[in-house]
């Protein structure tokens, strides 16, 4: 079912969201200072290009500088990205088929805003090590 519905997510709004994170994580990649920046957005990229079957956990370990970066995140490219989440979102909500896609795009909200100190791992996984 994962599978089916990773599908359905890429013809409707996967690859586009995709290809925004790598539109972000290319533009964050330009400076030395942006990599750790970029290199979130690509795996953001990622889970936003597949999103079902995975979720996301908050590290154990980050601490000040995973703050810090988040601000500095939230600034440079998690605003606008989070736009684009909801204003997919709201297009997928027009039909009852696209409802499904909608809360996962509304899901990936957060995790877009605020993306250092949070780790992707298989939904299985997560559950397993509460």
């Amino acid at each position: 079912m994962k599978t089916i519905l990773n599908v359905i997510w890429l013809v409707l709004s996967g690859f586009w969201l995709f290809l925004g994170y790598l539109f972000a994580g290319v533009l964050l990649c330009i400076t030395i200072i942006g990599i750790p920046f970029g290199i979130a957005a690509f795996r953001i990229g990622l889970y936003a290009l597949w999103p079902f079957g995975y979720t996301t956990v908050e590290r154990r370990d980050a601490g000040a500088p995973s703050c810090i970066g988040n601000v500095l995140w939230l600034i440079l490219a998690g605003w606008w990205l989070a736009i684009a989440h909801i204003v997919t979102g709201i297009a997928l909500c027009i039909t009852i088929i696209g409802i499904p896609f909608a809360i996962a795009n509304f899901k990936l909200i957060p995790v877009s805003l605020l993306p250092l100190g949070r780790e992707i791992v298989p939904t299985d996984q997560a559950f397993a090590s509460r």
